[in-house]
């Protein structure tokens, strides 16, 4: 598989929710989730986003991201992982459901990352 996505939450609903939406866009993606502290409190957990990147089987990885430390813990893996990984800096909901739909059918990273262009965060 070309493409899996991560997506990093601060809360699990939220996580799973964005999850749920791009499912049904792009069903044969492996879409994995991060959400929520390792108690499921608001924030972020680094053994959450370890865990849904081990569990994803895509061979690239589309990542997405909502607040600060999500951001943080996302890049802190990134540096200890050997997967190719694409993290953007774009709204969650909208980026996500963009690349997955893309991905779905088998766009290229360029296509994909022109189109996520508008919908960057700055």
């Amino acid at each position: 598989m070309k493409y899996g996505i991560v997506i990093v939450s601060h809360s699990v609903k939220i996580a799973d929710g964005v999850k749920d939406l791009i499912s049904e866009a792009a069903p044969s993606l492996s879409i994995t989730v991060a959400g929520g502290t390792d108690e499921n409190a608001i924030g972020s957990s680094l053994e959450k986003i370890q865990k849904a990147f081990d569990e994803n089987i895509g061979d690239e990885i589309l990542a997405f991201y909502d607040l600060g430390s999500s951001k943080m813990n996302l890049e802190m893996f990134m540096e200890m992982t050997d997967k190719v990984v694409h993290k953007y800096d774009v709204a969650l909901v909208e980026g996500a459901y963009t690349a997955a739909t893309l991905a779905e059918i088998d766009s290229p990273l360029e296509t994909i990352e022109n189109s996520l262009k508008p919908l960057i965060i700055k």
